[in-house]
C-alpha cells in the first residue's frame, strides 16, 4: 500500500537551489550514483566474508542502462539494498535534514556550497525531474520497496516487485539535461569517473562487426579496471607495467623518464604512481596531469591544493581516502591531512631525485635537460625544496659538462673572482647567438655556463641570494675586460675631440629599430679584438626578462631595450674611420668647433658668476643670457653632428661595421639586411 510523506522543507528551497549552485558540476551525479552502488556492493562482500550473510553472492556487477524512449537512466546493483525503515533513515531524514539552516547560511555565497554540502543522493536531482528507488535489503525476510520523489517536498513509498537484493536508482532525466540520455556522453563520463572502480561496472554490451554493421554481443561491456596498477605491490611490477599504465593514462605523451610508486598507511592512507614526464618548456601546457582518486573514484585533476605548485608538473595518479571526496579548494589547502600528504609527496620526490643522482650520475646527467625545468620551478616556488634540491641540482657549461654547485664553485674560484672578492658566474643563454662572446671568455680562460631554460633568469636571482658573494653575468653584457674586473687598470684612450668625432660618425648612421636605443662608447680593446661590439647591461636586461614572469614589474617591460655599441679604438679599421672623418670634415668643422669652444667658455663663466647667488638674486637678463648660450651651444653641436653625418653616410666601412655588429646580435632584418648583402657583394668585387 502506497504511503505519502513530506520531507519537511519547501520546494523553492531545495532542488532549484541544488541545480543553481551545483550546475557547473552537474555531470558528477553519475560518479556519485555509481560510487554509491559500488559501496553497497562492497559492503555486501564484507558481510559475506564475515559470515553475516549466508546466501550466494552471485553476480556483483553494477549496471548502468539507458532507455531513451522512457527518458531514464538506471543504476542497478546487487549490494545490501535497503528496508523501508532504512529508506526513511538514509533518504528522508539524513539526506534532507538541516537543509533550511544550510541554505540560510550560504544563500549569499554560491561558491561556498561546494565543499560543505554532501552531494551523494542529492546529486541525482541536478539532472532529474523524478527519481525512483526500487530496493530490497539483503536481510532475511525483507520486502522490496519503491521510493519516488519528483523534486517537490512530497515523496511516495510503496511495496514493489524485486526478486534479488540490491537497488535500482531510476533517474527520469530533466528536459534541459537530455545529453545524459546519449550513449556516448554516458560512456565518456563513466570512463572519466569510474574507470578504476573496485567492482565491475557494465554499460551495455560489447559489440562486434556482423552483416555490415556493429551489433551487440552477449558479453557485458565492463568499463573499468578493478585492479589498477597503483593498488598492486611494487615488488610484483616490472618497468614495462609502469610504462603501459602511463600510455593508458596519457596516450599521446612521450615515455616518462622514471616514476615513484607511493604506498603509505600511516599517519594517513595514500597510494599512487607519480611519473616524471619529459619537460623542456611550456610549463602551463604540462599542468594538471595528476589525477586524484578517493578509493578508486576519480575526483579531480586540479590538484594544486593537494600537492605543491611545482609538483603539478608531474603526471600520474594519487589515491587517498583521507582527502574528502567533495571539498572546496580552500578547504583542501587548510586541511591538516592534505598538508601532511603534500609534505610527504615533496619528500618522496626529492628523495627519488637524490637517489637517482647518487646511484647513476651519468644517466642523471643525460636526463638533466628534461629535469631542469621541474627542479628550477620547485626551487623558485617552494623555499624548503631549494634546501632539498641544492645537492642534486646541476650546472651545465657550454661544452656540455655537468657540475654540482660545489664542484663548479671550486672550478672557477681562482680565475673568476673579481677585485672585490665576488665570484663571477659567466653564462650564455644562446650558444649560437652569443658564440663570439663565449669564445672571447674562453680565450681569457673563463668557464661559461649555458642557462637557456624557461626559468633560468629568475633562478639566477635566486642563486645570487643563496650563494655567498656571487654574481651572474651574461657574456654579452659588457666587453670582456669588464666582465670580471680584477684590478683597476688605466688604458690609453682617445682625447675628447677624437672620441666625439668617432662616436658621431657611428651614432648618426645607426638604423632606427623599434623599441631599441643605442649608446655609443669608445674603448681600447686591443688590436686583435673585434672593431665593433654590441653589449646589453646585465641588470636592465634581467629586469626586463623577469618582468615577463613577475607581476608589478611592468615598468621594466615597457622600457625600450638599451644597448651599447662599443668601438674598439685600437683596431685598424676604427683608426682608419677616425682618420677619414677627421680629414674630410676638418675644414667644415673648424669654425663650428671654434664656436662651440667659445660658447662653452661663455657658459662656464656664467655658471661661475651665479654660483654663490641665491636663485631669487639672479637677474632676468642673466637667466636669459644663460638660456640663449645653452640654446646656441646645442645648435652648434647639432651642426657639428650634421657635418660628420653627411660625410659618414657614404662611408661603406662604417655601415659595414655597424651591420656586422647588428647581424651578430640578430638585429639586422628587412631592408637593412638587404642593403648589407648588396654592400658585401660590392666590397667583394
Amino acid at each position: 500500500m502506497a504511503q505519502k510523506g513530506n520531507i519537511g522543507v519547501t520546494t523553492e528551497n531545495i532542488f532549484p537551489v541544488i541545480k543553481k549552485f551545483l550546475y557547473s558540476d552537474h555531470e558528477i551525479f553519475l560518479r556519485e550514483m555509481v560510487s554509491n552502488a559500488v559501496d553497497a556492493t562492497q559492503k555486501m562482500k564484507t558481510f559475506a566474508e564475515k559470515g553475516e550473510y549466508k546466501g550466494e553472492l552471485g553476480d556483483l556487477t553494477v549496471r548502468v542502462s539507458l532507455d531513451a524512449e522512457k527518458g531514464t537512466l538506471t543504476i542497478s546493483d546487487r549490494g545490501i539494498g535497503m528496508t523501508e525503515e532504512e529508506i526513511d533513515k538514509y533518504i528522508n531524514q539524513i539526506a534532507f535534514s538541516g537543509v533550511n539552516d544550510f541554505l540560510d547560511k550560504y544563500k549569499d555565497n554560491a561558491n561556498a556550497i561546494i565543499g560543505h554540502f554532501g552531494l551523494g543522493f542529492y546529486s541525482s536531482f541536478m539532472v532529474s525531474k523524478k527519481v525512483e528507488i526500487i530496493t530490497k535489503s539483503y536481510k532475511e525476510g525483507s520486502k522490496a520497496v519503491k521510493w519516488s520523489c519528483d523534486g517537490s517536498p512530497e515523496f511516495e513509498i510503496s511495496d514493489a516487485e524485486r526478486e534479488s537484493r540490491g537497488s535500482d536508482i531510476i533517474l527520469y532525466i530533466d528536459d534541459d539535461c537530455k545529453e545524459f540520455l546519449e550513449k556516448n556522453r554516458i560512456q565518456a563520463l563513466l570512463d572519466k569517473y569510474c574507470k578504476f572502480l573496485p567492482v565491475p561496472v557494465a554499460f551495455g554490451k560489447k559489440t562486434e562487426w556482423k552483416d555490415g554493421k556493429q551489433v551487440d554481443t552477449e558479453e557485458d561491456n565492463i568499463i573499468n579496471d578493478m585492479e589498477p596498477l597503483w593498488t598492486k605491490a611494487p615488488s610484483t611490477l616490472k618497468d614495462e607495467d609502469y610504462k603501459n599504465f602511463y600510455r593508458r593514462l596519457y596516450p599521446m605523451q612521450d615515455e616518462p623518464m622514471f616514476w615513484i610508486h607511493l604506498n603509505v598507511d600511516y599517519p594517513f592512507n595514500l597510494t599512487g604512481i607519480l611519473y616524471f614526464p619529459k619537460i623542456k618548456s611550456n610549463i602551463d601546457l604540462q599542468r594538471n596531469k595528476i589525477q586524484l582518486y578517493c578509493n578508486q573514484v576519480f575526483v579531480t585533476d586540479q590538484v594544486e591544493g593537494i600537492v605543491p605548485e611545482f609538483l603539478t608538473l608531474l603526471h600520474g595518479v594519487i589515491d587517498s581516502p583521507d582527502i574528502p571526496l567533495n571539498v572546496s579548494r580552500s578547504y583542501l589547502q587548510s586541511d591538516r591531512d592534505v598538508k601532511k600528504i603534500s609534505t610527504y609527496i615533496t619528500k618522496k620526490v626529492a628523495d627519488r631525485l637524490n637517489s637517482l643522482f647518487k646511484e647513476n650520475r651519468k644517466e642523471y646527467e643525460e636526463k638533466w635537460d628534461d629535469l631542469k625545468l621541474f627542479i628550477n620551478y620547485g626551487m623558485l616556488s617552494q623555499e624548503d625544496f631549494y634546501d632539498r634540491a641544492k645537492d642534486f641540482t646541476l650546472f651545465k657549461d657550454v661544452d656540455g659538462k655537468h657540475f654540482t654547485f660545489d664542484e663548479y664553485k671550486q672550478l672557477i674560484k681562482d680565475n673568476q673572482t673579481d677585485k672585490d672578492g665576488n665570484l663571477i658566474y659567466l653564462y650564455a643563454s644562446n650558444k649560437e647567438e652569443q658564440y663570439s662572446y663565449i669564445e672571447a671568455a674562453k680565450a681569457k680562460g673563463y668557464s661559461v655556463l649555458l642557462l637557456d631554460g624557461q626559468l633560468d633568469t629568475p633562478c639566477v636571482n635566486l642563486f645570487e641570494q643563496k650563494f655567498e658573494k656571487s654574481h651572474f653575468t651574461r657574456v654579452d653584457s659588457d666587453i670582456i675586460d669588464r666582465l670580471i674586473v680584477k684590478e683597476d687598470v688605466k688604458k690609453d684612450t682617445l682625447d675628447s675631440d677624437k672620441t666625439d668625432i668617432l662616436s658621431a660618425t657611428f651614432r648618426t648612421q645607426l638604423p632606427t629599430l623599434d623599441h631599441i636605443e643605442f649608446n655609443v662608447e669608445v674603448q681600447p680593446l686591443g688590436e686583435t679584438s673585434q672593431p665593433v661590439l654590441i653589449t646589453q647591461n646585465e641588470y636592465m636586461r634581467r629586469m626586463k626578462d623577469i618582468s615577463r614572469y613577475q607581476s608589478g614589474m611592468n615598468f621594466y617591460a615597457q622600457m625600450p631595450d638599451s644597448y651599447s655599441l662599443v668601438l674598439n679604438s685600437d683596431h685598424r679599421l676604427i683608426k682608419e674611420v677616425l682618420e677619414s672623418s677627421e680629414n674630410e670634415c676638418a675644414e667644415e668643422l673648424k669654425p663650428v668647433v671654434g664656436e662651440i669652444k667659445g660658447l662653452q667658455a661663455r657658459l662656464a663663466a656664467l655658471n661661475a658668476a651665479r654660483k654663490d647667488k641665491k636663485p631669487e638674486n639672479i637677474k632676468q637678463e642673466e637667466k636669459d643670457d644663460m638660456q640663449n648660450t645653452e640654446k646656441s651651444l646645442g645648435e652648434q653641436r647639432s651642426k657639428k653632428e650634421e657635418i660628420i653625418a653627411n660625410h659618414a653616410k657614404d662611408n661603406k666601412v662604417v655601415h659595414q661595421l655597424i651591420d656586422l655588429a647588428l647581424l651578430q646580435n640578430g638585429m639586422l632584418r628587412g631592408a637593412s639586411l638587404n642593403s648589407f648583402i648588396q654592400r658585401s657583394v660590392d666590397l667583394i668585387k
